[in-house]
């Protein structure tokens, strides 16, 4: 049975965790959707626990966070270093939001608040074709960030841009770990909560914008699916996947 520890880096509020559960909940829910046979783990490295060594995992993910990876938190520099580890070993790693921008600093990418603002509500992003991870133009999904991954690391390639996140997807030099802005594990409605929480932060319009973005259809299972697939078989995708690009 396939073992996927998930690293806990973000606490969704009392209120919302009551409603739509925690993190690593979206997540089991998700990947337990595209394979009921997973089995999980859960290390909520910002409730204090310590990490494990990545080399004995089978598969990984790294959640959101109100967090940013410039921030000195004491958990966000060891984090930084597992996720070197785990791509040394070539162990399957994928990052969400937080999750992904961690993997592209620690791999040797630029991370920094976008003078873009706020993304939030639904997003359309394009993909990039012969990626080895997802199939078709274009998906679209919720977000909820103003930092951004600005410079991929070297070897990285972009699989998901928009104008608003040219660097909404990345698969790494090794074909081991992948990364995406966006939330294939939100639900609808608490992508509109987290529209909610940007009220008086970002300006009324963008929020207003969001939340009617979130009346079309998301494409969660679409991403999910190649997401399950990726941690099941990650490290098999070849070294077609592995060539330097920075762009699709």
């Amino acid at each position: 049975m396939p073992r996927v520890t998930i690293i806990e880096t973000g606490i969704v509020p009392a209120r919302s965790r009551e409603r739509h559960g925690s993190f690593p909940q979206m997540f089991q829910r998700m990947i337990g959707a595209a394979d009921a046979s997973i089995d999980f783990g859960v290390v909520s490295v910002v409730a204090g626990e310590p990490l494990p060594d990545p080399r004995a995992l089978e598969a990984i993910l790294i959640t959101g966070s109100p967090a940013g990876v410039y921030d000195e938190f004491d958990w966000i520099a060891p984090l930084e270093d597992f996720v070197r580890k785990a791509h040394a070993s070539r162990i399957p790693t994928v990052g969400i939001c937080f999750g992904h921008q961690l993997m592209a600093q620690a791999l040797g990418g630029v991370v920094r608040q976008s003078e873009k603002g706020w993304g939030i509500g639904r997003h359309i992003y394009d993909i990039a074709p012969g990626n080895g991870v997802i199939d078709g133009a274009h998906i679209a999904l919720a977000c909820s960030h103003q930092d951004q991954v600005v410079e991929p690391p070297r070897g990285a390639r972009t699989f998901m841009s928009s104008d608003f996140t040219p660097h909404a997807g990345l698969l790494y030099a090794g074909g081991a770990a992948l990364s995406v802005q966006p939330h294939p594990e939100f639900s609808v409605e608490f992508a509109h909560a987290c529209c909610e929480v940007r009220e008086g932060k970002a300006p009324d319009d963008v929020v207003a914008a969001a939340k009617a973005s979130l009346e079309l259809p998301l494409e969660n299972a679409r991403l999910g699916e190649a997401i399950t697939r990726f941690l099941v078989r990650g490290s098999t995708l070849g070294a077609a996947n592995s060539q330097p690009s920075s762009s699709p």
